[in-house]
């Protein structure tokens, strides 16, 4: 059980856990404060947003690990496959705490139309890691032309539902436009 082979998979279920303790630390709340969990809360202008197991932005971390697999395919092939699976587990685990800090969400919450944005909570940010893992895992199954597919079609679906997603949200939090945060209140 604990071998060779196996000791990165040992290595990323540590860095989630790891993840999970120091949102914990920062002051994240560890669920939801409306007191329960849900597994799918569709309501993007909500308090509750960012806060149950799955929403609107899981998607996003499934594709975070669709290219987390590509990019480490193309720099770092020779790694096996659980040595990069860690890789990917590491940044997504730092982003979720660089994303939950309070800089990045007041950020948030000026340049974007996310003004009930309070950082995600714990379950969510392991939700989200695992969402990545599973979307790396999906690479490494999937044909290249489905993953593709699949990260243009999350994309356009999120822009057409919610008008959000992985490159409108990295824009606006980069380079905000008037124009975008505009249209997306639906202006």
């Amino acid at each position: 059980m604990f071998t060779k082979r196996a000791f990165p998979y040992w290595c990323v279920a540590a860095v989630i856990a790891a993840a999970a303790l120091i949102l914990l630390a920062a002051g994240r709340a560890p669920i939801c404060d409306c007191g329960h969990v849900k597994l799918w809360h569709g309501q993007t202008v909500s308090s509750e947003n960012s806060q149950h197991l799955s929403d609107w932005y899981t998607p996003s971390h499934l594709l975070h690990g669709i290219i987390f697999y590509a990019a480490l395919w193309l720099v770092a092939r020779r790694l096996r496959f659980g040595w990069r699976l860690l890789i990917a587990t590491v940044i997504e685990a730092a982003w979720e705490i660089v994303e939950n800090s309070d800089a990045v969400i007041e950020r948030y919450r000026s340049v974007t139309i996310s003004l009930d944005y309070y950082g995600d909570s714990v379950i969510n940010s392991v939700a989200d890691i695992l969402a990545m893992v599973a979307g790396f895992y999906l690479a490494r199954w999937l044909p290249v032309w489905l993953s593709a597919a699949i990260v243009i079609g999350f994309e356009i679906l999120t822009i057409w539902l919610i008008r959000d997603g992985l490159a409108l949200n990295v824009l606006m939090l980069l380079w905000p436009m008037d124009a975008v945060k505009a249209w997306q209140a639906g202006a």
